[in-house]
């Protein structure tokens, strides 16, 4: 198979839409990150998604819908706060996990009762939605496990000659998958965070509480990214505390001297330390939008100029960075720092 990289078209629409009429697979932009799409009333096309991926049969997919699409066709109960949180913060990167009318495949959210709806920001992604006008399951568009793509070089790199087709909508700005929120109960549950945070979402619905980031022995996700090890570089990885750049340090001096290619990954201020005393640092940004936005692109440039990726964690926490320090976490393994 051929994958075309093609940019976003009346044509190259035309021709995903007959993709994913006739049971394939597109890959197309949102502002987080690129989604691998299928028609979400497709079984054997939503099977082939968890198979070109490598994903595990037990991690639910979000189903993306334009915004003027009826959620009624495929949402059974829809609380108003829910419609509270859509007025507030969609189109964008915030899925809404509801009760499901059973509309859609079964394999879309294995098999649970529950379905998770997204209305992506990106003009290239509606554009998309419109022309198919159903709901498009889509997880991240990277092999299961490796880093989710912020660019439609990414996606090819992962999937050159197992896919079609690639509508190219330049960089994701958003750079980390969006918050999932479960609303099928009293008041909103954050599953996966994201862009959109806690604190949003509570000054809307007037509450909103977190799940654990670890499943109870016999508890199924309900969304995805609330499972195994994910979004990680094809190098080893280290990571240290905010406060464990001694170590960090050591530990690149020890790389260095084995004839290992080290690379660190920090905040802002403490990547230009890095490099005053002679090391090659990847630099995350100073605030916690500019972290989630450089998240994925370094994790992925680490991978191919290093043999080890030695990750600082930044000091600030709350808002944003909850979903930046989920994410990091996911694809670094933690070391014991010795005191």
């Amino acid at each position: 198979m051929i994958t075309r990289v093609e940019k976003i078209t009346p044509q190259s629409l035309a021709e995903a839409k007959e993709i994913i009429f006739g049971g394939g697979v597109v890959a197309f932009p949102t502002e987080t990150v690129y989604g691998l799409g299928a028609s979400a009333f497709d079984d054997e096309a939503v099977r082939s998604i968890f198979e070109i991926k490598g994903r595990p049969n037990d991690n639910p997919l979000i189903a993306h819908i334009h915004e003027d699409y009826d959620l009624s066709r495929i949402v059974d109960y829809d609380p108003p706060y829910a419609a509270a949180l859509r007025k507030a913060f969609l189109p964008g990167p915030l899925t809404l996990v509801y009760s499901s009318t059973g509309k859609v495949s079964p394999r879309v959210s294995c098999g649970l009762n529950t379905l998770a709806v997204r209305v992506p920001s990106h003009p290239g992604a509606q554009a998309f939605l419109r022309e198919a006008d159903i709901p498009v399951v889509a997880p991240s568009a990277n092999l299961s496990k490796h880093v989710s793509p912020t660019s439609a070089e990414h996606v090819l790199n992962d999937f050159n000659g197992k896919i079609p087709l690639i509508l190219d909508g330049g960089r994701s700005e958003g750079g980390i998958e969006s918050t999932v929120c479960d609303v099928t109960g009293e008041w909103p549950v954050i599953l996966r965070p994201g862009l959109v945070t806690r604190e949003m979402i509570a000054a809307v619905a007037g509450r909103c509480d977190a799940c654990s980031e670890q499943l109870r022995p016999g508890e199924r996700a309900k969304s995805p990214g609330m499972m195994y090890k994910h979004y990680s570089p094809r190098c080893r990885t280290l990571l240290f505390p905010a406060d464990g750049f001694p170590a960090a340090e050591a530990a690149y001096r020890r790389e260095e001297a084995a004839g290992s290619r080290a690379v660190l990954l920090c905040e802002g201020k403490v990547a230009e330390e890095a490099e005053k005393r002679g090391m090659s640092a990847l630099n995350l940004g100073y605030i916690g939008e500019e972290m989630a936005a450089n998240l994925y692109e370094l994790l992925r440039e680490a991978e191919k100029i290093a043999d080890v990726l030695i990750a600082v964690e930044p000091a600030a926490r709350g808002g944003v960075m909850v979903g930046v320090m989920n994410r990091l976490k996911k694809a670094c393994a933690s070391v014991d720092i010795p005191h």
